[in-house]
């Protein structure tokens, strides 16, 4: 088996690990606190006061994660260092009154969530993973790892012009997994999943619930220079993400001096717009950088001087160039895979990067050994958006869009890079250190 010379096959085997073991943003948090946990952070609730004493502490709410490390001798107005991505990803999810059917299929009322590649969820074998809140007041998680589900799709000798005029579907009617036969019964779906998470009947009072592909991540090509799996979009950087703030504290502890506190700020909500209690439009990342300023003696003055040295690498996926259709790219800028982390421009704020912040980019990149990319859209097509602009916004952060240059974006099944996840943490790494 061959492998690129670059290639750090450990990082990528870890990554395809968290992504098959997050089917949904609430397990990413989970897997990525686990991983905090083990490096020494410190969970801390947000009912709780703070201290100001150094090392590793996270926040967890719903499906978004603050996690930052506080080096010895840091002062309450020193900056921040932020990698930002988000935790959620375009699926199928269950509505509220889930048991439905026809003509003697049992089937699962499912919502769009996001912007999913509808035509990549049919005909696949699909688990079903969540939360689930009790009738106590707690929450677990549950995941159905195995072939539960599947959208079937129409045969082509019952729509001859799929041929002609392409796929068509409709969200509301042709989107709905079937998931046995028989006649529909209200509170089907939920006894099952008591049954199946060893709870009483009546128990499960509450639930978000979600559909994905039980297909593992694998290496792909010739020489398995390249990786196909779910949910890239975003748990790639959640990942990256994770490993380097970790190694980053790691590397503190053991004497190494930081300029910055690192942090790992993974929101939720992202593929709707942000707007939530979790996501990156909501109080969720001030609040807790507001809170560690004051925690450690700091003023409004602290704060205000911490944010104005702060700066974010919101880091996201973007468009690697498409071989069947190059011509959707901008001409002279067609990121590769493998080619190295991008760096994703927009003049009219679509992502947050401007010259100084390429030149922060830039130089973490120089200090890792990675080169770096360009992407920037066509002008003839509308251009995407992440976290970026909204957290420069809503704190006054310098902000930068980056990320992981991938084909099949929001599909239920995407495809990189096999050396691009390990360039990626590289940078990040070199990012947080300053």
């Amino acid at each position: 088996m061959s492998y690129p010379a670059r290639f750090d096959r450990g990082h990528t085997d870890d990554l395809m690990t968290f992504l098959a073991a997050s089917p949904t943003p609430y397990h990413a948090v989970a897997n990525a606190s686990e991983r905090l946990e083990k490096a020494g952070f410190r969970q801390v609730a947000e009912t709780d006061a703070w201290d100001g004493t150094s090392g590793g502490k996270f926040v967890l709410r719903g499906g978004a994660i603050i996690a930052w490390y506080v080096p010895e001798g840091a002062g309450p107005h020193t900056p921040f260092r932020i990698v930002g991505a988000h935790t959620d990803s375009p699926n199928l999810r269950v509505k509220p009154q889930p048991d439905t059917g026809a003509h003697g299929w049992r089937q699962v009322a499912v919502e769009i969530y996001g912007g999913p590649l509808l035509n990549s969820w049919l005909d696949r074998d699909l688990g079903l993973a969540g939360r689930l809140a009790l009738r106590d007041g707690s929450t677990r998680l549950v995941t159905i790892d195995r072939p539960l589900l599947r959208v079937p799709q129409l045969a082509v000798h019952l729509d001859r012009s799929v041929s002609t005029e392409g796929l068509k579907l409709d969200k509301q009617r042709h989107l709905q997994p079937v998931w046995g036969l028989g006649d529909t019964h209200e509170g089907d779906l939920i006894t099952f999943l008591e049954e199946e998470s060893g709870l009483q009947a009546g128990e499960i009072t509450g639930w978000d619930l979600m559909t994905h592909s039980v297909e593992p991540p694998a290496y792909l090509g010739r020489d398995n220079e390249l990786l196909a799996g779910p949910r890239m979009d975003n748990l790639l950087s959640v990942h990256a993400g994770t490993a380097a703030l970790v190694a980053v504290a790691t590397a503190a502890g053991t004497g190494s001096e930081l300029p910055y506190i690192p942090v790992l700020a993974a929101f939720d909500h992202e593929e709707n717009g942000s707007q939530s209690d979790t996501g990156a439009d909501g109080p969720l990342l001030g609040g807790v950088l507001e809170r560690s300023v004051f925690a450690r003696g700091g003023t409004y003055e602290d704060r205000a001087r911490s944010f104005a040295g702060t700066v974010c690498l919101s880091s996201d996926t973007g468009h690697a160039v498409h071989p069947n259709y190059a011509e959707r790219h901008d001409p002279t800028h067609h990121p590769r895979a493998n080619g190295g982390p991008i760096l994703k421009v927009n003049v009219n704020n679509r992502y947050a990067t401007d010259g100084a912040g390429r030149a922060v980019f830039a130089a973490a990149c120089e200090r890792a050994g990675v080169d770096f990319q360009s992407f920037v859209s066509n002008n003839s097509m509308p251009c995407g958006t992440t976290i970026g602009p909204i957290t420069a916004a809503r704190h006054g952060i310098k902000t930068i869009d980056i990320g992981v240059a991938i084909l099949s974006m929001h599909s239920v099944r995407e495809l990189c890079g096999a050396d691009d996840p390990f360039l990626l943490a590289k940078a990040l790494v070199a990012f947080l250190e300053g």
